[in-house]
């Protein structure tokens, strides 16, 4: 399972590896979920037409929710 790892409950969690820089936690981690990335607003590229690192160019990162 190199993709997933224990959380100690005996569920697995996606690996924290597959995680952009913008991003709180992991894909598919309990209490998240995903929001516009705040640096491109949701486009995936920054104002000089570059990919946004923070997004890896996809507009969303993976953020906590309410009582997350």
């Amino acid at each position: 399972m190199a993709d997933e790892r224990s959380s100690g409950t005996g569920a697995t969690a996606p690996a924290e590896s597959n995680m952009n820089p913008g991003d709180q936690a992991p894909p598919g981690a309990p209490g998240t979920g995903e929001n516009i990335c705040p640096a491109c607003n949701g486009k995936g590229t920054l104002a000089s037409g570059e990919k946004d690192p923070n997004c890896n160019g996809t507009g969303k990162v993976i953020t906590s929710i309410a009582g997350g």
